[in-house]
């Protein structure tokens, strides 16, 4: 990293004119980008390869699809927990290496998937052991990405550090959203259920490849080098995250559990819902995704760099309240009309940014160094899986009963006890000096 110096403060940051390392911050984050676009990919195109991986009708095929989605989230917890005690004694480097190699792997498993009428149960039990090694890889990527970002970002410009993040996986879920926008524009249903489900799948694997190669000539951070030793001692790392640091952990479930709902519901849940259950036309929706996901992207950066300046408190209780009170009305749009399906997701992924630009910016300030890795891999995780692997699962029953509004509420209540515990609970992380 080079930073060239020039003496002077203004509001309490240096006027040091600070040269990003762009392509460590690309490699950092390039792992989230990959690993989001195959989850998106799987939730996008589930509708069209559903009947071709399970026997039944199209709904029971359906729901088996996003159950096998909703039970990869449950081993996430173990990629978070044993990728990320990796990183904590090996380096951040490894751990990453591992994760997307592993992401990489079970995009390319999916996308040579043979058919149930092929090779029968062979099929779903294919399906499942991707999901499974996909579930893992993310575990650990989360967690490695978001500690590494924040302990190479100096502290006046964590939040901008942070961003990258999420812009990056922003612009790949953006991709996956256009390829769904562009393929249900030029293929049919029958093409599209016989082949063209596979396409993103295989795009999904390649850029796991590239992921791989921007990584190999990481270095390991500053901090990661003078706490691995103490790092190495300690003897039950998840249980002292629970027990010396409870507030830092009730902080990270209640904002991921919000997090994790919101960003399921917009870039999963909506899609399939509105299109099985609203009457949406497929392409609209994609559409309208699209627009709001690049728009959502632009939005980092500046978000990011707001943080840095008036803190992460104002944002998340932004983001927090206003998705408590505007959720359930939204949902009342969700139906045929771009214009509709618009509102929804701008509205709705408008809020999410205010999260997902600071994400790994305050995960990273809660911990220390030591189980930092550790600490945001097991909870952050255990929370995603609870509430996020669940999300598409849920909304596809309640939609299939009559009842898909009750969904919408219950994101609302989430929205409402996280609001209450960043209000009451977390501390102003701004600049914080990382232990």
């Amino acid at each position: 990293m080079t930073t060239i110096s020039t003496p002077g403060r203004r509001r309490g940051y240096t006027t040091d004119r600070h040269r990003m390392p762009v392509r460590t911050i690309i490699a950092a984050s390039v792992g989230n980008a990959v690993e989001w676009f195959d989850w998106t990919v799987y939730a996008t195109f589930a509708v069209f390869f559903a009947g071709q991986i399970f026997p039944g009708d199209a709904t029971g095929a359906l729901l088996a699809t996003f159950l096998t989605y909703a039970l990869a989230f449950f081993f996430r917890p173990l990629g978070g927990i044993l990728i990320g005690r990796l990183a904590d004694i090996r380096g951040r480097k490894a751990g990453m290496l591992l994760t997307i190699t592993l992401m990489a792997g079970g995009s390319l498993l999916i996308a040579i998937l043979p058919t149930f009428s092929a090779v029968g149960w062979l099929a779903p039990a294919l399906l499942f052991i991707a999901r499974v090694a996909q579930g893992i890889s993310l575990g650990g990527e989360v967690s490695n990405a978001s500690s590494y970002l924040g302990e190479i970002a100096p502290p006046e410009r964590r939040g901008r550090y942070s961003a990258f993040f999420y812009m990056s996986t922003g612009f790949t879920v953006l991709l996956a959203s256009l390829l769904g926008a562009l393929m249900t524009s030029l293929l049919g249903p029958e093409d599209l259920a016989g082949w063209g489900w596979r396409i993103p799948f295989f795009i999904g694997a390649l850029l796991g490849l590239v992921g791989l190669w921007l990584r190999r000539d990481m270095t390991e951070s500053d901090k990661f080098e003078e706490s691995k030793e103490k790092a190495q001692s300690v003897r039950r790392p998840l249980w002292t995250t629970l027990t010396k640091h409870p507030r830092s952990v009730l902080i990270l479930v209640a904002l991921t559990m919000v997090g994790t709902l919101t960003y399921y519901t917009n870039f999963s849940a909506l899609a399939p819902y509105a299109i099985t259950f609203k009457g949406a036309q497929k392409s609209q929706v994609f559409w309208a995704l699209s627009l709001a996901t690049a728009i959502f992207v632009a939005l980092q950066y500046p978000l990011g760099a707001l943080s840095d300046r008036i803190g992460r408190k104002p944002l998340l209780i932004t983001m927090t309240a206003g998705t408590a009170l505007l959720i359930v009305p939204l949902s009342g749009l969700v139906g045929p009309g771009f214009g509709n399906m618009f509102a929804v997701y701008m509205v709705g992924l408008g809020l999410y940014a205010m999260h997902a630009a600071l994400n790994p910016a305050f995960a990273s300030e809660l911990f220390p160094t030591h189980l930092r890795a550790t600490g945001i891999g097991s909870w952050y995780n255990l929370t995603v899986a609870t509430f996020g692997g669940t999300a598409t699962l849920v909304v596809t029953w309640l939609g299939g009963m009559g009842i898909g509004h009750v969904f919408f509420w219950y994101v609302s209540v989430a929205a409402a006890l996280a609001f209450l515990v960043v209000l009451f609970v977390m501390p102003e992380t701004k600049g914080k000096i990382l232990e």
